[in-house]
């Protein structure tokens, strides 16, 4: 997979910190219905991948900004896949995105125009089992409630590993245009991870079939993160 880039001009610092990645294989054909023009899934040994990540974002601030205590620091849960963009670029797509703040739904969705929604959420820590908890407050029955247990390292990823955990751009749709922004950070610290429990429907919330099957899931206490600003995706850019 693709190396971190640089970013020099950062607009956003964030720490990831965590994290659960679960991740279902998905007939290529039922993702890419859903994606924009320009954006290709990629897959892995034929299929696609759907993503259920939920983690703590931390001390999120622009630059020169110091991050607010309260602002700075709530859980979030994305459901994402893997894609490629014209540009022959590998990245990430966004089916949804929630949040416990509003300020940064709102923020986001009119800035970066990501698909956030503001939700109740929690994360418990307790030893090596996390707790996830969300609900969206527009509707209830749109959650992700899910306990992980925390396994061992994993000293030498596999290529499955790093194609879905080492992602360094994202893609959205800005006014009718393709965007791209990039995330420097250095490698993932992975673990292996032991799914407890799990009652969501925020993948089926996105459009996608009920997942099927076991999620191979992975975990990591998280990164240090550089955002770049936004620019158009073109052939070849």
């Amino acid at each position: 997979m693709s190396e971190s880039p640089v970013v020099e001009r950062p607009v956003m610092f964030q720490a990831w910190r965590d994290l659960t990645f679960l991740h279902w294989r998905y007939p290529a054909p039922a993702v890419q219905a859903l994606l924009p023009a320009g954006l290709t899934v990629e897959t892995h040994d034929g299929d696609a991948w759907v993503g259920l990540i939920p983690f703590v974002m931390a001390g999120v601030r622009a630059p020169y900004v110091p991050a607010l205590p309260w602002l700075s620091r709530f859980p979030e849960t994305n459901v994402r896949t893997y894609v490629r963009g014209p540009d022959g670029r590998s990245g990430i797509w966004f089916f949804s995105l929630d949040a416990d703040r509003l300020a940064p739904v709102v923020v986001a969705r009119t800035t970066y125009m990501l698909p956030y929604h503001w939700s109740r959420m929690s994360v418990g820590i307790d030893g090596p089992v996390h707790s996830y908890r969300s609900h969206r407050h527009a509707d209830r029955d749109q959650r992700c409630d899910a306990t992980v247990e925390v396994g061992q390292p994993i000293d030498e990823p596999a290529a499955l590993d790093l194609f879905l955990t080492a992602r360094f751009r994202l893609y959205s749709v800005r006014r009718g245009t393709l965007v791209a922004a990039d995330a420097q950070h250095g490698p993932w610290p992975l673990r292996h991870g032991t799914l407890k429990s799990l009652d969501q429907s925020l993948v089926e919330a996105a459009g996608l079939p009920t997942p099927v099957g076991e999620p191979l899931v992975h975990t990591s206490a998280g990164v240090l993160v550089r955002v770049s600003g936004w620019r158009q995706v073109t052939d070849g850019s």
